[in-house]
């Protein structure tokens, strides 16, 4: 019985923490913040979402979010890309940690790439209902962060540095079903991914940036 609860209790902590940092935590009670000097870190929300959250019920939101958001988890997952979290319609993910990988930023445009395969299937499904499905917008950006777990009640894993802002700018640059990325991410993963110049785009506190759209 206590190996069973002790099973689930390590499987909810794997469920929202990194293997290394729930061990870590498991084992001294707290986990160290860790420098990554590379990473590739995506953004993705609804296009159109206040409109649409005025339109449905509450629960039917939540639903649909949760459907969504689940199909994205399966394909970050198959990426080897780690979820970051969830905030409102706003999806978060970033490869590269916790375990270090060369091609990050391709594993990224990758998913990035299903994800909008899958949100058409999805499209298509509820346009056979008769009913309107989401659209996301999607940015990517690679840099620096630092990984860790911040507070000691619901505690959780996150990531900081000028990179996360910069691909949160890059996103809101973004439009709907569209991969926008920046300058930086490009140079990486352009002898794979085709893309589209954009020239540069401001971005609200980071002035002008190079950006490109991926093409499909």
């Amino acid at each position: 019985m206590i190996a069973r609860e002790k099973k689930k209790s390590d499987d909810l902590l794997l469920n929202i923490l990194p293997r290394d940092t729930a061990e870590e935590l498991k084992t001294y009670g707290k986990a160290q913040a860790r420098y990554y000097d590379q990473v590739t870190i995506l953004f993705a929300d609804v296009t159109g979402f206040t409109r649409m959250a005025e339109r449905l019920k509450p629960e039917e939101l939540v639903s649909m979010l949760d459907e969504y958001f689940r199909g994205f988890d399966e394909i970050i997952s198959e990426e080897g890309i780690e979820k970051i979290k969830t905030i409102g319609d706003a999806y978060m993910c970033v490869g590269g940690l916790p375990v270090k990988s060369k091609d990050h930023a391709h594993r990224v445009v990758r998913a990035a790439k299903r994800m909008l395969d899958f949100l058409d299937e999805k499209w298509n499904y509820y346009e056979s209902k008769g009913q309107e499905g989401f659209r996301f917008r999607i940015g990517i950006h690679s840099g620096p962060v630092v990984a860790g777990v911040v507070g000691s009640n619901k505690f959780a894993f996150d990531i900081w540095g000028d990179a996360v802002n910069t691909a949160a700018r890059v996103e809101q640059a973004s439009e709907g079903m569209k991969i926008n990325i920046s300058g930086t991410t490009h140079r990486l993963i352009k002898d794979i991914f085709p893309c589209t110049y954009r020239g540069r785009v401001a971005a609200k506190n980071k002035g002008d940036l190079e950006m490109y759209f991926v093409d499909r």
